[in-house]
């Protein structure tokens, strides 16, 4: 069965990232029938992040590698995505996600970082092995409140690209 892990790597518990996250996540969860894994929030794991070795971060490790679909969502930091998220994907090595299909999400303050999930988080999951078939999802927190106007938008253009992947990789 196709499963859908999200990965939060917002310093902050119970964020707008990881409602943006988790909202897109039911989009793409009804449109390929893939399962939802529980959503792992690297803020409830921070102390362990930096230790090594982690054994309790082995499960969370193993949920994501062996996911179809990714989601990875990170605040923008610095026109970059947060320590916590590096952290975390720094424990797999190159080609340690192949075979996931990802897709990147950033909450951006300003439309001035839009680009910044494409140049700095695309190229770190393909690194890691994965594939990532649509555009990230760069979402502007002022519109949060209008958030399901935003995640539809972009729905509407990407998740037939994501469903098309999808159906590719199932079949071979």
């Amino acid at each position: 069965m196709s499963t859908i892990s999200v990965i939060v790597g917002n310093p902050k518990p119970h964020s707008r990232t990881r409602q943006i996250a988790e909202e897109l996540a039911r989009r793409v969860a009804e449109r390929t029938g893939a399962a939802l894994h529980p959503t792992v929030d690297l803020i409830d794991h921070a102390d362990e992040l930096f230790a090594w070795p982690a054994p309790t971060l082995d499960p969370l490790l193993e949920q994501l590698r062996g996911s179809t679909i990714a989601l990875i969502a990170t605040p923008t930091y610095k026109a970059s995505y947060t320590g916590l998220l590096k952290a975390f994907l720094d424990r797999y090595p190159a080609r340690g996600l192949a075979g996931v299909t990802a897709i990147p999400i950033f909450t951006i303050a300003s439309e001035e970082h839009a680009l910044a999930v494409e140049f700095t988080l695309r190229p770190l999951l393909v690194e890691l092995g994965a594939s990532v078939p649509t555009r990230g999802l760069a979402f502007p927190t002022p519109k949060f409140d209008r958030r399901a106007e935003v995640l539809d938008e972009w729905a509407g253009t990407e998740l037939e690209l994501l469903a098309a992947a999808h159906r590719s990789e199932v079949r071979a």
